[in-house]
């Protein structure tokens, strides 16, 4: 049993596991073809899996075939899974199960602008907190370093934030990955993230915003129109040194 949980133990092996439960009876080379590492390597985790009984190996020619050897798992389960209590197991791995799917069917936005611009600018349009108080009507207030927080502050004075995040990913001028939460609040599903892509067109740039794991369809709606009025206003700073005549989020009410 130690020799089998000391198997189990590495990344690498359980990987090989997975591929030989998809298909029995590959060759190394066959299981080799998506791991990062030399064959010899790879034969050393197949000599562990062999010592543990998990895998078998039928010679054909002068190939070997590794076939998944499922009883020491089976083994596994009978001392250390069905005797604490299986059905109750079971029920907890459904609502994991349940709340996962949740969260993979919230809804996403993704919204595309070509801008006159440079990556450049488009980055520091988005980052500095000047601007986007000129084109936002809230400044976007952080270092950008991936971990930190960031803040979405109204520009009356007060130095209230209405959104606040972290940065997940921070590569200038090209990506720019925040979360997105209302102060002091933990959203049921975890906070709504927000991808910048600044990609170069040619002479212009294309920049892509996504905008996922949102509540529901009333909260996507709400992203869509505000995403829309904000990134016009952005190209309008850009390509013109102004804003628009009239904040767009504003029109119709």
């Amino acid at each position: 049993m130690d020799k089998v949980f000391k198997a189990l133990a590495d990344q690498t092996r359980r990987y090989l596991l997975d591929r030989l439960h998809e298909r029995g009876g590959q060759t190394l080379g066959e299981l080799c073809e998506r791991l990062a590492m030399t064959r010899q390597s790879a034969t050393q985790h197949l000599a562990v899996l062999e010592a543990a009984n998990l895998v078998s190996v039928v010679r054909q020619g002068r190939e070997k075939l590794h076939y998944l050897n499922p009883v020491p798992l089976h083994e596994v389960q009978e001392r250390w899974i069905d005797k604490f209590e299986r059905p109750r197991l079971r029920a907890l791995g459904a609502v994991k199960r349940q709340a996962e799917d949740a969260m993979a069917e919230r809804p996403t936005y993704s919204y595309v602008i070509y801008i006159e611009s440079t990556p450049e600018k488009v980055w520091h349009a988005l980052t500095d907190a000047d601007l986007t108080a000129a084109y936002w009507g809230h400044s976007n207030v952080s270092d950008w370093q991936p971990g930190s927080a960031w803040e979405h502050r109204r520009t009356d004075g007060s130095g209230i934030a209405d959104v606040v995040g972290t940065v997940v990913e921070s590569v200038p001028p090209e990506r720019l990955v925040t979360t997105w939460a209302a102060p002091g609040t933990e959203p049921a599903g975890g906070p709504s993230r927000v991808t910048f892509a600044i990609e170069p067109h040619e002479e212009i740039v294309r920049l892509t915003v996504t905008h996922e794991n949102l509540a529901d369809e009333a909260e996507r709606e709400e992203a869509a129109g505000g995403w829309a009025a904000v990134l016009s206003n952005l190209k309008s700073l850009l390509e013109t040194g102004s804003p628009l005549p009239r904040e767009p989020w504003l029109v119709g009410r």
